[in-house]
């Protein structure tokens, strides 16, 4: 006869287990440069930058604006404009499909989010493109809200500051989409006769007619660190010229050595980079008017 009776019926082992697993999936982010694991809260107070390797992660353009603004707080501009179909385009699957899948993963009604609000103090009008949409390819919806963005700009006698990240212009809307190009140019000579600013970032990457257009117009070129940079991809040089290019090439450093960017700036810098930057312009600006 046992001395001994349990109460309570015997803990499965499984169960045990399950209780003492530490759930780690989707807590740490393993840096792609340097391999070290970060603790993902720990990266999103750092603004998407690796804190051991200074590595900067693709970042979206509403954490873009929100570091931008003064308080993060903005009045986003032009929403309701978003890709149509005007060619029917047709490749493995209908354009339109491809708009609405890329609507549903990003979370976004196109490649660029615009708003107006104060950076420093002064009221700029910014614009940020997201390569989660359709890699921010530049189509008509992307030209025309850059383009009012300027106008908008105009108007008010305001600064602009638009953060690149395009994979280029939209194959599937043509020549419709090359046209923006010009356009988005266009309004940046006006904005330049009216002695108003225009900043540009160039993040990674910033590639195609978006890099043959407005990005490389900024009055002030700022860039990120090792961002890829260029009109034509690396791979599609070296088969062009068969030569194989410089360490670095097309990265930003390699820019900044050769005269195409103004300075290179650390993310988690920007925001005070671009403040000091307006303040000085602004006040050139009001000066050039009187």
């Amino acid at each position: 006869m046992s001395w001994f009776r349990r109460d309570k019926p015997n803990i499965e082992e499984s169960e045990y287990d399950e209780e003492q697993t530490v759930k780690t999936e989707g807590i740490f982010v393993k840096c792609p440069d340097c391999d070290s694991a970060l603790y993902k809260r720990e990266l999103t107070d750092s603004h998407e930058v690796c804190t051991h390797c200074g590595y900067h992660f693709r970042y979206t353009a509403e954490g873009r604006l929100h570091d931008l603004f003064d308080g993060g707080r903005y009045e986003e501009l032009d929403e309701g404009i978003t890709s149509g179909d005007p060619l029917g385009f047709f490749d493995s699957k209908p354009y339109t499909d491809r708009i609405d899948q890329a609507k549903e993963t990003s979370g976004l009604p196109e490649a660029i989010i615009s708003g107006k609000g104060k950076v420093g103090g002064h009221v700029v009008f910014a614009g940020a493109m997201d390569m989660s949409f359709i890699g921010g390819s530049m189509g008509s919806a992307v030209g025309e809200k850059i383009t009012l963005l300027i106008e908008r700009a105009l108007a008010e006698k305001s600064a602009v500051v638009i953060f690149a990240a395009s994979g280029g212009a939209r194959m599937q809307e043509g020549t419709l989409s090359l046209m923006q190009m010009g356009k988005i140019s266009a309004a940046l000579a006006r904005l330049h006769d009216a002695r108003l600013p225009f900043i540009s970032v160039l993040t990674d990457p910033t590639t195609g007619g978006v890099t043959a257009s407005f990005a490389m117009l900024g009055d002030v070129i700022l860039a990120e660190p090792k961002a890829l940079i260029g009109f034509a991809g690396p791979r599609v040089i070296e088969q062009t010229i068969r030569q194989k290019l410089p360490k670095g090439f097309q990265r930003s450093e390699f820019l900044l050595e050769h005269g195409m960017v103004d300075m290179v700036v650390d993310r988690r810098e920007m925001r005070e980079k671009i403040i000091r930057m307006l303040g000085f312009m602004m006040n050139k600006a009001a000066q050039a008017r009187t």
